[in-house]
């Protein structure tokens, strides 16, 4: 793949921007896809600092980016630069994807794609249980929208070394969907190991234990997991966080993110060019890259 033949052709620019940056494989799954579909468009990333989020955008504006994904630390500030949100993300009060048409910026939340497809082959066995949230940031919100909207969960615990963060998130989605079933806890109280064996599902949306800080992990109490539980980390890299190892060897069935990182990026692609991403061959590919 040529990328500077395909910049000098005018090529559809399409990006992520984030801060760090480096760790992301969108360029690779969405460049190996326009390659598949022999599509003319050419997808970058940038490293924006929270400080130069509103001028990136106007930048992003100027040199007719189609459109980009959005990452740490910017999903949920984004919000307030945008022309308008869709349903969902308005809800969650977090962006992942924008498409910029002739300088209108629409902002979608495509994590939710992501979350509810992974899940969606335990959707009975979630039905009426508890579930623990790791974590207070977009990706979380995205977690606990589809929890609430497409999955029948009695109650919903969200864990954060900022218990003040947890709180908001609980106070906001309380209003928000007019669900009373969330409660708030600290990363670290003694009684944690109860609230998470008594959770049918544990889900670490944090960054924790992603490469290359491969040897954290939200939690190394033994005794923190059980064989009935479903363990889902939304980290891809590596496959098998340290967390993931930790469930398994407790019995649990655990799910790394790069389900829910190809789900979600399929729907971008999809907003940005009108086809459908080849889900399975990017799937495979990514799995093999990550594997080796």
């Amino acid at each position: 793949m040529n990328f500077e033949n395909k910049i000098n052709h005018n090529s559809n620019i399409v990006a992520v921007i984030g801060h760090p940056i480096k760790h992301s494989f969108s360029p690779l799954m969405h460049n190996i896809s326009f390659d598949i579909l022999q599509l003319d468009y050419l997808y970058l990333s940038f490293d924006v600092p929270s400080e130069s989020l509103k001028d990136a955008l106007k930048g992003m504006i100027a040199l007719g980016i189609k459109g980009f994904n959005v990452t740490i630390p910017h999903k949920e500030k984004i919000v307030d630069f945008l022309n308008d949100v869709s349903e969902e993300a308005s809800v969650i009060g977090a962006v992942n994807t924008v498409v910029n048409e002739n300088g209108i910026l629409h902002g979608y939340n495509t994590d939710v794609a992501g979350i509810v497809e992974t899940l969606l082959p335990f959707k009975d066995e979630l039905a009426g249980s508890e579930v623990t949230i790791i974590g207070a940031g977009g990706a979380a919100r995205a977690a606990l929208y589809s929890l609430i909207r497409h999955f029948k969960i009695e109650k919903i615990n969200i864990v954060n070394r900022t218990e003040e963060k947890a709180e908001r998130l609980k106070e906001y989605f309380s209003a928000k969907m007019l669900y009373n079933g969330i409660k708030a806890y600290d990363l670290t109280p003694p009684d944690l190991i109860d609230v998470f064996n008594r959770s049918k599902l544990i889900i670490n949306t944090t960054s924790i234990g992603m490469s290359p800080e491969e040897d954290d992990s939200p939690t190394t109490i033994p005794g923190s997991f059980n064989k009935d539980q479903i363990i889902f980390d939304v980290v891809y890299n590596p496959l098998e966080t340290k967390f993931l190892q930790l469930a398994k060897s407790q019995g649990a069935v655990t799910l790394n993110g790069l389900r829910m990182f190809v789900e979600q990026g399929a729907k971008a692609f999809e907003l940005w060019t009108g086809h459908e991403m080849p889900k399975d061959k990017i799937y495979k590919t990514l799995q093999s890259y990550l594997g080796a």
